[in-house]
């Protein structure tokens, strides 16, 4: 590949320093750069207090010299009003807090002194004191439910076994001695009646004197050897030994055994809050190398003792969430309509004694989901996207009724704390980015009552960012179409602008009215340079119903491909767009389409096409998911290539290569297992036979999304540049020095995030 010399001045390294108000007048914000995306900062794992007085998470932050992300624990105080952190640990990571049931204190990993351990800290302050100290990292930990006690996992791959810690000051001891290693699996959730400091793979009874765990019935330790002496070839097909649930007896040491058999093994489980069943996701143990399926994967309720698991459902189907009710009395849980695929989910309810399943949201266009019970235990709380936002819903259980409780543009997600019974919600909208805020059930619908635990990104105040908005359009076959136009930052109306076309991935997605501050769209950088961005929801994406995501089997990208053009012609209709200014750009099910429209059309001056599809047919084998392409494809689960192999074919861009011209940068992760390099390779050689200005980026190591900094950085500046040169006609397309200078330059401390 050739390196092209260009401008880098959009690569930003100096920081407007804080206290930047929000108020900001336009003309004295700056636009936002490259730089910009990768340093921002995320807040998660947020936690509520048992009383609901402060809340616990951990702050993300990017150093792009060192190529990687670090991460803190913060406090914040929702009667003060103040966030303070915790830890301070230069280029290492705490992760992980969760709080003592009493509050009076909250545990955390670190790796400040090599592989992960376990500290507790004082909230109120002081030093964190260092509990574990093996040679092993921990994995997971969980706090007993009387909070006498710290139970947590370490060890071996082969020899992985559950310790404890009497609190305050007790010594580490081990617990288990089972003849196989405990997995760290599970889900400890609120509605589990875990409370706080539950964590994955150890899940305390309610009285405290039981934890329950996985483990599988045997373990091949040639295995491991085999690896370790670098005989580490990948036998496909590999036939693992079921895992089953185990509870052992804190005082006595006692195990016992909760499930048996070989036709499933234990996934991820919950206990009911009174303790007496068990609800889980029982997995084929036979799986494919190659794929990501589960075929078998089936949900099991089994009370506890009886080692008799009833099987829930039979539809080879991944199912959602599931909980109990806060009174232990009903199971409920998320699964496809009628056990179809690719149909909505509905929410189906039974006894945890037995009986008849009751189905509910039938009405409803889109899917229910499994968030969170009312302590009354009649309405279930869940998100779920419609249109351009995501909302948060409530399903009453007495009507069937569902119902929005919130009514935000942008992005809405909800979990509610088991013991404080706060609420943490997380929002994101067109100029904020992801934030984590506290209220309670009742006042959940009112924006204005939620309390900002964390601003991570204050920063963002001070930038000059693009105008959403949401528009619809007419389709081909008369269906309404919509999608999300960003105009430039000082937009003037009656000035035509370059478009650039984001086609989202999935394609079962759709994009939405959230902050871009990722890798993969960066609208603000392209708005602060003068473009307009057209995201459309074509044919085939979620939020507008069941027969819309269903209509493109068999024939994936035709619709859809007509409902991304007469948006363009929308846009250009408008007098928005500038015609003979057009770029289109796509990643994964975004990248099928992109490649498709190089085949269809030549109005794009260029095209940037990541990890799309070339040949259904040669896909089929290389991908780690058939089912889906059996049904987008062939129709049904189960139509294979072979079957129909012109049919494949004639849904496939290699079919159509050969109208090709629009010049086309390609990138691909050279270990993408969903949509594999063979893909790109085949998409670049076609291109470079027939003479189309093209170049091709392989992402050493990376999967289907790009993981490094770096390689993010490389993405967003050729991928804009590509856009600069064949759309605006700058000389240049990828100039490697600033970016070689950048990782060598010394700059300032981030600002600080804030409460407000």
């Amino acid at each position: 590949m050739r390196s092209i010399p260009l401008s880098f001045g959009l690569l930003c390294l100096t920081l407007i320093p804080a206290g930047i108000v929000s108020g900001m007048p336009l003309q004295d914000r700056r636009p936002m750069t490259f730089m910009d995306v990768i340093e921002l900062r995320t807040a998660s794992h947020a936690e509520a207090e048992p009383n609901g007085r402060r809340v616990l998470y951990t702050l993300s932050t990017p150093d792009w010299k060192a190529g990687k992300s670090f991460t803190d624990i913060h406090l914040t105080s929702m009667v003060e009003g103040t966030s303070r952190q915790m830890t301070f640990t230069k280029d290492k990571n705490e992760t992980a807090p969760h709080w003592s049931p009493d509050g009076q204190w909250f545990a955390f990993l670190s790796d400040r002194f090599g592989n992960p351990q376990l500290y507790l800290m004082n909230p109120n302050g002081g030093e964190a004191r260092k509990l574990t100290d093996h040679k092993d990292p921990v994995s997971a930990y969980s706090f007993s439910r009387n909070a006498r006690y710290i139970a947590y996992l370490t060890g071996k791959a082969e020899e992985t076994q559950i310790w404890i810690i009497e609190l305050p000051d007790g010594k580490p001891v081990q617990l288990t001695r089972h003849a196989t290693p405990v997995r760290a699996t599970g889900v400890a959730a609120a509605s589990a009646g875990q409370g706080p400091g539950g964590g994955p793979g150890l899940v305390w009874s309610p009285d405290s004197r039981r934890i329950y765990f996985v483990a599988p019935d045997s373990f091949d330790k040639l295995e491991s050897q085999r690896s370790d002496k670098k005989f580490d070839v990948v036998i496909k097909d590999p036939v693992t030994p079921p895992a089953h649930l185990w509870t052992i007896d804190v005082e006595s040491k006692q195990e016992t055994r909760q499930t048996a058999g070989q036709e499933f093994t234990v996934g991820n489980f919950k206990l009911s809050p009174d303790g007496r069943h068990v609800g889980f996701v029982g997995q084929s143990s036979h799986r494919h190398e190659n794929r990501i399926d589960q075929p078998g994967s089936e949900l099991y309720l089994v009370q506890v003792d009886s080692q008799k698991p009833a099987r829930l459902t039979r539809n080879a189907l991944g199912e959602g969430g599931f909980a109990f009710s806060p009174d232990s009395r009903w199971f409920a849980y998320s699964a496809s309509n009628n056990d179809e695929f690719y149909r909505d989910r509905r929410i189906y309810l039974m006894p945890v004694t037995g009986g008849s399943l009751r189905k509910f949201g039938d009405t409803f266009e889109g899917d229910l989901n499994i968030g969170f019970w009312n302590e009354s235990g009649n309405r279930i709380y869940f998100s779920e996207g419609i249109g351009a936002n995501v909302n948060v819903y409530a399903l009453d259980l007495s009507t069937g009724e569902v119902s929005p409780i919130t009514r935000e543009t942008g992005t809405v997600a909800a979990a509610k704390e088991a013991e404080s019974k706060t609420v943490l919600v997380t929002f994101s909208g067109p100029h904020t980015p992801t934030s984590i805020y506290a209220t309670t059930v009742e006042e959940l619908p009112h924006r204005a009552a939620w309390r900002r635990v964390v601003n991570p990104n204050p920063q963002v105040a001070e930038m000059a960012l693009g105008e959403y908005q949401t528009i619809r359009w007419k389709s081909t076959d008369g269906v309404i179409v919509e999608g999300i136009l960003v105009k430039p930052v000082g937009y003037v109306k009656g000035q035509r602008y370059p478009l650039v076309v984001q086609l989202h991935g999935g394609p079962a997605a759709a994009s939405q009215n959230s902050f871009s501050g990722n890798y993969g769209t960066y609208v603000h950088v392209f708005a602060g340079n003068g473009y307009a961005v057209l995201q459309p929801n074509y044919r085939g994406s979620t939020n507008y119903g069941e027969k819309f995501k269903r209509q493109i089997s068999t024939n994936y990208f035709t619709q859809a491909y007509d409902d991304i053009m007469t948006g363009v012609d929308f846009v250009i209709k408008e007098g928005i767009a500038d015609p003979d200014k057009l770029g289109c750009m796509g990643w994964s099910a975004g990248g099928h389409w992109s490649n498709y429209i190089l085949t269809q059309t030549h109005r794009f001056k260029a095209i940037s096409s990541g990890a799309g599809v070339f040949n259904w047919v040669s896909m089929y084998g290389q991908t780690d998911m058939q089912e889906n392409r059996e049904w987008y494809i062939g129709g049904k689960v189960g139509a294979y290539p072979w079957d129909n192999l012109q049919e494949w074919l004639r849904q496939s861009p290699v079919s159509y290569i050969k109208n090709a011209k629009t010049p086309t940068l390609i990138h691909v992760g050279a270990d993408d297992s969903r949509v594999p390099r063979p893909q790109s390779e085949e998409l670049y050689m076609a291109l470079k036979k027939l003479g189309v200005p093209t170049e091709f980026i392989v992402y050493p190591k990376m999967p289907h999304g790009l993981t490094e900094m770096r390689y993010q950085m490389v993405k967003m500046v050729a991928e804009f540049n590509w856009f600069e040169k064949w759309i605006k006609g700058k000389e240049g397309w990828i100039d490697w020095k600033p970016l070689l200078d950048s990782v060598g330059e010394d700059k300032p401390p981030a600002t600080t995030p804030t409460d407000r």
